[in-house]
């Protein structure tokens, strides 16, 4: 499960200690305190924002995505009607591991993550986070709940990416992913099953790349392997 990351270990916190992780190795358990976290929390996050028609999406991206980028992906898919499939259907379109998120759950590179249904995600000390919905009645706004988080509490580069869904859900907090310094990016309406997403993130005059599901994922590679840039 560790797939190499932060020397093979998986890293797990325990109910009930705030400060204490296990992690395991090599089929062994240890309790250690959490100033000797094995990774730093400053990779890159990718947010992936979908709603109707963002399978498609997901797929044609995590198929052409490597499973060494050093990032984490984050898929936020707000429909709210149903529980979520998607921790059991993407894992056979990935080699990285694919988990649906759980209260607490560390955030690790290379691995992709999924919102589970009817739940607000966050970012705290390099943990999600879930909350009760905050909208139960109307269109959702998950992907923006989640994105603002990250903006606070996450210190590595940030990208918002937002493909095929209704509604507008994501494009408010585009502003504040790009005065951190983050990339946003939309898929091309012309390649999403429902356009209204993507073209409502377009409409916000804060996207820097309209792309097809495979031209993001080139764009991804890209941003993962370019070298960081240099204070001034």
């Amino acid at each position: 499960m560790g797939d190499g990351v932060g020397g093979g270990w998986r890293v797990i916190p325990r109910a009930g200690k705030d400060l204490w992780y296990v992690e395991r190795a090599d089929q062994k358990e240890v309790s250690v305190p959490i100033t000797k976290y094995p990774f730093a929390k400053d990779f890159p996050v990718i947010c992936v924002g979908g709603s109707a028609g963002g399978l498609d999406a997901y797929i044609r991206l995590l198929t052409h995505l490597p499973a060494d980028m050093g990032v984490a992906i984050v898929i936020v898919n707000h429909i709210t009607i149903m529980p979520t499939m998607l921790h059991e259907i993407l894992p056979g379109y990935t080699r990285m591991p694919v988990e649906l998120i759980t209260e607490r759950l560390c955030i690790q590179p290379n691995h992709v993550f999924i919102i589970p249904a009817n739940h607000d995600l966050h970012v705290l000390h390099g943990e999600f986070r879930l909350k009760p919905i905050s909208k139960p009645r109307g269109w959702p706004d998950v992907i923006t709940v989640f994105l603002c988080s990250l903006v606070q509490h996450w210190d590595g580069k940030l990208v918002a990416v937002i493909v095929s869904g209704l509604d507008g859900d994501g494009a408010a907090a585009l502003r504040s992913i790009k005065q951190v310094g983050g990339i946003t990016i939309a898929q091309s309406p012309e390649t999403a099953v429902q356009p209204d997403m993507p073209e409502s993130a377009i409409e916000s005059g804060y996207i820097d790349c309209v792309l097809s599901p495979e031209g993001i994922a080139q764009e991804l590679v890209r941003i993962a392997h370019a070298p960081p840039m240099k204070a001034p």
